[in-house]
């Protein structure tokens, strides 16, 4: 008898949502580095840039608060071998980020 890694089955179910669960961490480290950045740029570019604070800092917290539901998720797919994708925390990261970026541009053009 194989052992499962080499039956077709996963060897360590662990393992997969533990890369993803950081990926999502280095995220949503970077959305609070970057909402630092912004309150530091309170001073120069007023309070618009409040609103870009507001977004990049909110992005972070549903990541956060999303995070152990995701990783279990992950968990549970794996052992059943049907890992289903987190299409609307990606599609919801990638909107945060166009957002961002809107805002960003119109930020430095009013000033």
């Amino acid at each position: 008898m194989l052992p499962a890694h080499h039956a077709g089955g996963h060897g360590d179910p662990g393992l997969q949502p533990e890369r993803t669960a950081l990926a999502w961490g280095r995220t949503m480290m970077a959305l609070l580095t970057v909402s630092a950045i912004f309150l530091r740029w309170l001073p120069v570019h007023g309070l618009p840039i409040l609103l870009l604070f507001a977004v990049s800092a909110a992005a972070a917290a549903a990541i956060y608060f999303t995070q152990r539901r995701r990783y279990s998720a992950s968990s549970r797919g794996i052992a059943r071998e049907n890992v289903d994708a987190d299409i609307t925390a990606v599609l919801w990261t990638a909107c945060a980020g166009v957002a961002l970026g809107g805002l960003g541009i119109g930020v430095v053009l009013a000033a």
